[in-house]
């Protein structure tokens, strides 16, 4: 059983950046990836980012695209992502999710991951 631990959300004014790391424990590896989804009430989760283990590919939504990067430390099974130039819209409380086994077509669909953290509160307003 894999549990995912969030940390690194807060409140930040536009413009500014956050660090959110999540931490994988119960094992890792193969063809797993590791994703971040955003989740504002009412709303359906929408995917940020991911990265896959194997190669190291990334995957960004074209909203956090240049601003957000999404980068993988396997030996402490963790997953970062740096968020720069934060914007109002990028409130929202930010989910690590992962699956050992997650097909690249299936990498931004919520549904096809089999993990899930707590998520972290990320609030950006002046």
């Amino acid at each position: 059983q894999v549990q995912l631990a969030e940390s690194g959300g807060g409140l930040v004014q536009p413009g500014g950046s956050l660090r959110l790391s999540c931490t994988a424990s119960g094992g890792t590896g193969g063809s797993y990836a590791m994703a971040w989804f955003r989740q504002v009430p009412g709303q359906e989760r929408e995917f940020v980012a991911a990265v896959r283990w194997r190669g190291g590919h990334t995957y960004y939504s074209d909203s956090v695209k240049g601003r957000f990067t999404i980068s993988a430390d396997k030996p402490k099974n963790t997953v970062y992502l740096q968020m720069n130039s934060l914007k109002p819209t990028d409130t929202g409380i930010y989910c690590c999710a992962a699956d050992p086994t997650i097909i690249l077509s299936s990498l931004f669909d919520a549904r096809q991951y089999s993990y899930w953290g707590q998520g972290t509160q990320v609030t950006v307003s002046s």
